[in-house]
């Protein structure tokens, strides 16, 4: 078997209906003061997907105590930045509330070009993490319209050749990059980057995928739920991800990792159904359905809010962490 991570993608949800506080963390007035949600999810997990990477270029401050708050096992997988992976929303995000058509021709392309100084940016950023040996991959998230075309493969290809030297996932989610399989794996595996098997709702164009690593180094799996009804038209966007995989679901997850587990070195699991802590609900699951160690005890309530955890873990109130945050 490869090295095995298993977490979720985010550690931070402290607000909405399906917030963190008060199930996989102590309610707040329970809580320690100063209380650190990353130092205590690092003792119970022994990774992380970062998310805030996405919405912001890392800055190597951040990055710095990230690492000193967790211990020297613990993996950190980054999302690149939204301008290199989706330039409509980085647009929209820079110019909120200005119709496209106010907008010079021209500019908003300059606006969502990627630089030079915005990649020296990112890596600069995550310097700190990648010096203390404590990367895991770092993912290129594409949107469902990023579809395979010459312009796509392109652009693809430059982002891989440009963040050359670390270990690189990939999320392609529409369908026709699996409707050309053998153009899609060949360019992958050429720049040695793990094609990142995702499970969610599936519609007409959805990516297909058979759960097979590409790469004997590297298996990136993410799991976002299965809220079809909710995926595309909800009120607020956590809803999407209000999901808990049932126990004969996560059995089957457990075979697919066992199976890739002896195909590849290191293998990288993330729960993203993070509604209401399920998240962490079914790694916890996942974790005890493969024999893995869970550490950590938790609330009360997070174990009567998942009933499926109470026969392998503890509800005794936490020994929480004082690191500073």
């Amino acid at each position: 078997m490869g090295d095995l991570y298993i977490g979720t993608s985010g550690w931070n949800y402290p607000t909405g209906r399906g917030t963190w506080t008060g199930l996989f963390y102590p309610a707040t007035a329970a809580r320690p003061k100063p209380f650190d949600e990353l130092a205590y999810y690092a003792e119970r997990f022994d990774t992380v997907e970062v998310n805030t990477t996405f919405y912001g270029q890392p800055r190597a401050a951040i990055a710095r105590s990230w690492v000193a708050r967790t211990p020297p096992g613990f993996r950190f997988s980054l999302k690149l930045y939204r301008k290199f992976t989706h330039p409509e929303m980085f647009r929209q995000a820079a110019l909120p509330g200005v119709p496209a058509g106010d907008v010079p021709a021209g500019v908003l392309d300059e606006l969502a070009r990627v630089t030079q100084a915005d990649l020296d940016a990112f890596r600069t950023g995550i310097e700190p993490i990648a010096a203390a040996g404590r990367l895991g991959m770092l993912l290129a998230q594409f949107p469902p319209s990023f579809k395979d075309a010459a312009d796509s493969r392109d652009h693809l290809a430059g982002l891989l050749r440009a963040f050359a030297g670390y270990p690189m996932a990939v999320e392609l989610r529409h369908r026709s990059w699996s409707d050309r399989l053998g153009d899609t794996l060949a360019l992958l595996n050429g720049f040695g980057a793990a094609w990142v098997q995702i499970d969610e709702p599936k519609f007409r164009f959805s990516i297909r995928q058979n759960e097979l690593p590409n790469l004997p180094t590297a298996y990136y799996l993410r799991l976002h739920g299965r809220n079809a009804a909710a995926w595309w038209r909800h009120e607020h966007a956590e809803d999407r991800y209000n999901y808990l995989y049932a126990p004969a679901e996560v059995d089957e997850f457990a075979r697919t990792i066992d199976a890739a587990g002896r195909l590849v070195k290191k293998l990288y699991v993330y729960l993203n159904n993070h509604f209401a802590a399920k998240a962490p609900a079914n790694a916890l699951m996942l974790k005890h359905r493969l024999r893995l160690p869970t550490a950590g005890d938790y609330p009360p309530a997070f174990v009567a809010a998942y009933p499926e955890l109470a026969s392998f873990v503890p509800t005794t109130p936490s020994r929480v962490s004082r690191t500073s945050s």
